[in-house]
Order: C-alpha cells, then sequence, then structure tokens
C-alpha cells in the first residue's frame, strides 16, 4: 500500500465490511446488556472457571461482544476503525476477521492461563484490538500515530510503548491486571501469528488461491480474461499511476480492456 493511503481522512468509507459488523453486534450487544444485565455477561462473558470446569468454550469468542459500559465501547471501536480499516483493506475480509478473533481466542487463553480458578468474568474486545495494533506496526512500522494528539511517534515506537504500559500495570495488579495480561496475551497472538511465515499466517492461503486463479486464466478465451487484484498493493498502485498518465497523454479513448479493468478494480478495492 502506498504511504500516502495512510493520510485517508476519517470518513464513512472505512465502516464496511467486517469493521461495520463488528460494531453493530458489539453495539446491539450493549444495548441488551442494559436490559438483561449480568446474567448475560455471566452466560457470554469470559469466565475461566465456567469455561474449564463447565467446558463453556463459546466464551473464549464471545467475551469480545461484550464491554462494560458506553465509553468502553466507544473507545475499542474507535481504535477498531482507526486502525483496523487499512488491514481489512490489505488482507480482505476474511484473513482479516481471522485475525481478529484468533488474536482474542489469544487473549483468553492468557486468562485462562494466569487465573484458571477465576469466577471474575472478563469482557471487551480490547486483547484482539491490541492484535491489530501490533499488525499494523508490522504492515506500515513507518507510519506517524500522535500520542495523545500531539507527540509523533512511528507506529512500531508507540506499539512497543503500549506493550510496556501493559506489562508494568499488569505488575502492579489490583482488578484490572489481569485484562492488562490478556492485552498482552492478544498482543503476542498477534505477532506470533504474523511472524509464523508460511505455516500459520495470512500467507498459508495464497498458493490456493493462485493455483485457482492460473487454472480460470488458462481456461477463458483471453478476451475474457480477468484483471484480479485483492488488495491495494505498491504493484497495484504503480500500475493505476501509469494508466493515470497515459490517460492524461493520450485521452481515455487508449486505453486498453485490461487496464480499464484495472482501473475499475482499483475503484472498487478504494472505496
Amino acid at each position: 500500500m502506498a504511504f500516502e493511503d495512510l493520510h485517508r481522512p476519517l470518513t464513512a468509507a472505512g465502516f464496511r465490511g467486517a469493521i461495520r459488523w463488528i460494531i453493530l453486534i458489539s453495539g446491539a450487544v450493549l444495548i441488551l446488556q442494559q436490559f438483561v444485565g449480568p446474567q448475560l455477561i455471566g452466560l457470554f462473558g469470559l469466565t475461566p472457571e465456567r469455561v474449564i470446569q463447565n467446558h463453556w468454550w463459546w466464551q473464549t469468542v464471545t467475551y469480545l461482544f461484550l464491554h462494560g459500559g458506553i465509553f468502553h465501547w466507544l473507545f475499542n471501536m474507535f481504535i477498531l476503525w482507526m486502525f483496523g480499516r487499512e488491514l481489512e483493506v490489505r488482507w480482505g475480509t476474511a484473513y482479516f476477521l481471522r485475525y481478529f478473533f484468533i488474536c482474542g481466542m489469544g487473549a483468553a487463553l492468557c486468562v485462562l492461563l494466569l487465573s484458571p480458578h477465576s469466577n471474575t468474568p472478563t469482557i471487551g474486545a480490547s486483547g484482539a484490538i491490541f492484535g491489530l495494533l501490533v499488525a499494523f506496526a508490522m504492515v506500515f512500522p513507518e507510519a506517524v500515530l500522535y500520542l495523545y494528539f500531539v507527540v509523533p511517534v512511528k507506529a512500531w515506537q508507540a506499539v512497543i510503548l503500549f506493550a510496556f504500559i501493559e506489562l508494568f500495570a499488569g505488575m502492579e495488579g489490583g482488578g484490572m491486571g489481569l485484562s492488562r495480561f490478556a492485552h498482552l496475551g492478544g498482543m503476542a497472538t498477534g505477532y506470533v501469528y504474523l511472524k509464523s511465515g508460511e505455516f500459520f499466517a495470512l500467507r498459508t492461503f495464497h498458493p490456493f488461491r493462485r493455483v485457482r486463479e492460473w487454472i480460470r486464466m488458462i481456461t477463458l478465451p483471453r478476451k475474457k480474461r480477468p484483471v484480479v487484484f485483492h488488495e491495494v498493493t505498491d504493484e497495484l498502485v504503480k500500475e493505476v499511476d501509469r494508466i493515470l498518465e497515459k490517460t492524461l497523454l493520450k485521452g481515455a479513448d487508449s486505453l486498453t480492456s485490461q487496464e480499464k479493468a484495472i482501473m475499475e478494480r482499483y475503484s472498487k478495492l478504494k472505496h
């Protein structure tokens, strides 16, 4: 992805795909919590004692959609929207969702390992969202973030800072100590997942997709062969720049059917 893509304004264009549904579902659950009360948290929040003794394994996923209040929900969804939209555009919705839930389950596993006999529920998507922060820093390490809207830091520096803050806050203990380690669990899970190469990372599934595309390309007549792009890459951006330059010099009528297909696909990926 071109660096300038990271400076797009926050618009409704980012409210789509998996991010939109995560926000809408967790928002609906938050409203439902106001009517049902603690019973909903007891059934779907992450309670280690119930997960291990009663085998309520669904709680390792459902706890992500519960929140402690409107501000807890707003903060998590804002971070999800701000950083997740770039990852979903680059990876695609299926890969993005896989990563989100793997980080959330990694955070849940951290809670279960650290406090297996606890009957206090853990709720919130923070563990998965901290995993998204790690992914953003790995994909766009040089992107500049502004801490407290003032201090500029690179994405990878910010994530390291967040990790230390969560570690020291967790070591202080207290009621929020376990949640802090859950955040670290989500971060560690995301890092290991993305660093595991062809065995666990997103690239594992790319060869199969390439084979399907190759078979489709050679079996279709040349004029009907599609131009397929699944993400906005540097290669695609360079090709679009070349086509735009050609359009300025020779006009839109000079474009081939393949070049027009590339521009159409690029437009769909961007919007």
